[in-house]
């Protein structure tokens, strides 16, 4: 892709970004594999993480000086998870911008909350690298910001394993069992896991890590009986 084809991206970011440094951000780990070991968006993902975590972590401190480090933390948790991060990713339309392996665009990896997520930090990374510190905290709130007015809305998609927990306990049932299967090679492994709540439910999950796959099973398994509970 060219950058003028990052356009509508770039727009929604609202900050511009080098070409050299917006491409890497942009490439997903299977893309380099596919393409001889080009470099990938990993290392500005790290820098983005820390990025993030800042500008919530200041902002959540100076915006409720009457809460403890509990209450606070637990927030910030919230909105950098990687399904608040992907909330993000969508509302921007980062997915058609990802650099992927066809692997991973063949199982749906532009909508894949754990890709999405990785990416957002990336752009921070790359943003905090072309524009500085400042520029990037702004950025991260513009974009984070929303989210931490909706926490209870988002509630479960943010701790997904532990509201299917509280909802297995409202409804008299067990504690939810996990079991999780990998396949694939190393550098580009799929989990699926697979949950269940006595009889009440049972649902399945894929993601990039043993992690992502038993919250992705547990957001299924939670969205099945809040339905029914709605009802």
């Amino acid at each position: 892709m060219s950058h003028d084809e990052h356009d509508s991206l770039i727009v929604a970011l609202g900050v511009p970004i080098s070409p050299e440094l917006l491409e890497l951000a942009l490439t997903h780990r299977s893309f380099a594999y596919e393409h001889g070991g080009v470099p990938h968006n990993e290392r500005l993902e790290f820098l983005g993480d820390s990025v993030l975590g800042l500008a919530v972590t200041e902002k959540l401190y100076r915006d409720n000086p009457d809460l403890p480090e509990g209450s606070l933390a637990k927030m910030r948790a919230s909105v950098v998870s990687t399904v608040a991060l992907a909330v993000v990713a969508r509302r921007i339309g980062l997915g058609e911008h990802i650099r992927l392996g066809r692997g991973e665009e063949l199982t749906g990896g532009r909508d894949k909350s754990s890709i999405l997520a990785d990416t957002t930090e990336a752009l921070f990374g790359a943003v905090f690298l072309d524009s500085g510190p400042e520029v990037a905290k702004d950025l991260v709130l513009r974009l984070v910001s929303p989210l931490i007015g909706e926490i209870d809305r988002f509630g479960a998609t943010m701790d997904p394993k532990t509201s299917l927990q509280e909802a297995a306990a409202a409804l008299g049932g067990p504690a939810p069992t996990y079991t999780v299967s990998a396949s694939g090679p190393d550098h580009s492994r799929t989990f699926v896991a697979r949950v269940s709540v006595g009889t009440l439910v049972t649902a399945e999950g894929t993601g990039t890590s043993k992690k992502h796959a038993e919250m992705a099973a547990a957001l299924s398994a939670w969205t099945e009986l809040d339905a029914r509970s709605s009802r």
